[in-house]
């Protein structure tokens, strides 16, 4: 599957209505029936209008689909409304373990070094455009084991692509084996950046997710904090409040004696509601940074929000659940019109947020996985003259 780039998290939806306009004696001669108030839909000469690029999918001859019930034949107009912005906040493990060389398998050029090109290249990407992420880098230099410094991310929310990353990472990484940071407070980060998310989203709602990045388990605090089981706690208590945990493990080498110290993190992204961790492999450093570019690409893809405000009818018209059709566009010519279900038991269906008074259009798991691999998807909306779905009570 591909991939979809990271402008797709904000990938644009035409809402395109069909209003009531006057009827086509009141536009003038030489105006046939199914004229456009917009000027570029209408057939002129009394055929089917093309709405939003499908044909034949509206009205023809004076009068037809009345909206509103007045005398007007529809007329097709177009609106606008995005998909809803997707956040993500990275908490980036700076521990000795990545790279300060005191033991073997802690080799900086076969694990830092690489790894951290990877995560450059991520936000430094065109790819990522549509993107807002922020970076936490753990553990902190005073105070590592306290959820409030890790409140405050050493870069804040940024929209993507940007090099404030990559300064952040260069001023960060040790200058020698003395000035790598000890211990790895992952319970810690995962309260703060919590907290920080909370704080955020009561000013920019959106889609917001944590991205670990750790190569061990917790360790450097008190016992009651060093443990998965405290890990798997934080994790399960961001879903809770709507925030997934994608986790990304960094392998120690294949070198005798390299203890496994990853295996425990599949925990950490079950609790999360990201099924398991991305564990990477070391030992060679153009493969380690390949395998951790698709890992972050992945999670890329993954983080696409498939919730959409429902755009505005055009003109001041009247907002009719049942008078609703969305669309999928796949390149110039390729036009699909997904299935409403607010069960989300159809394939390639959509849903409401809330059937009884939406304001949200959801896409079902299996449309939601197909628009992120798209490359080339766009979503519409088209506000019906007639009711065109059936929402439940």
């Amino acid at each position: 599957m591909r991939l979809l780039p990271l402008a797709m998290a904000v990938m644009s939806m035409a809402a395109v209505g069909l209003g009531c306009g006057s009827s086509p004696s009141d536009g003038g001669e030489g105006e046939g029936e199914g004229a456009s108030s917009g000027g570029s839909f209408g057939s002129g000469e009394g055929g089917s209008l093309d709405i939003g690029g499908v044909p034949g999918t509206g009205s023809s001859g004076a009068g037809s689909g009345n909206a509103a019930g007045g005398g007007g034949a529809c007329a097709t107009q177009t609106a606008a409304g995005s998909l809803q912005p997707v956040y993500l906040a990275f908490a980036f493990d700076v521990s000795g373990s990545m790279g300060k060389g005191d033991k073997d398998w802690h080799d900086k050029a076969l694990k830092w070094d690489p790894v951290v090109a990877a995560t450059k290249q991520f936000f430094a990407d065109p790819g990522s455009e549509g993107l807002t992420a922020s970076l936490s880098f753990f553990p902190a230099d005073d105070d590592k084991c306290s959820a409030e410094i890790y409140a405050t991310p050493d870069v804040p929310l940024t929209p993507l692509p940007s090099e404030a990353f990559a300064k952040a990472i260069a001023a960060i990484e040790p200058a020698s084996s003395d000035d790598w940071r000890g211990g790895t407070p992952t319970s810690w980060v995962m309260q703060g950046t919590s907290a920080f998310i909370e704080a955020q989203r009561r000013q920019s709602p959106g889609k917001y997710a944590i991205v670990l990045v750790t190569d061990g388990y917790p360790q450097g605090c008190d016992e009651a904090s060093d443990t998965i089981d405290a890990v798997v706690a934080d994790a399960q208590a961001a879903l809770a409040e709507g925030v997934p945990t994608y986790v990304i493990g960094v392998e120690n080498p294949p070198i005798k004696g390299a203890p496994d110290t990853l295996d425990d993190l599949h925990d950490i992204a079950a609790a999360g509601g990201t099924e398991s961790a991305v564990l990477i492999d070391t030992g060679d450093p153009s493969q380690t940074t390949a395998a951790f570019k698709a890992a972050v690409d992945r999670i890329r893809g993954a983080s696409v929000s498939c919730t959409m405000a429902i755009p505005l009818p055009p003109d001041g018209s009247t907002f009719d659940k049942e008078r609703v059709r969305v669309l999928y566009t796949s390149g110039p010519n390729a036009t699909t019109e997904l299935a409403y279900d607010q069960s989300c038991a159809t394939e390639d269906a959509w849903r409401y947020d809330e059937p009884a008074s939406p304001t949200q259009i959801v896409l079902c798991e299996s449309s939601c996985g197909v628009i992120q691999a798209d490359v080339a998807a766009t979503l519409r909306v088209d506000f019906t003259c007639e009711p065109v779905i059936e929402v439940p009570l």
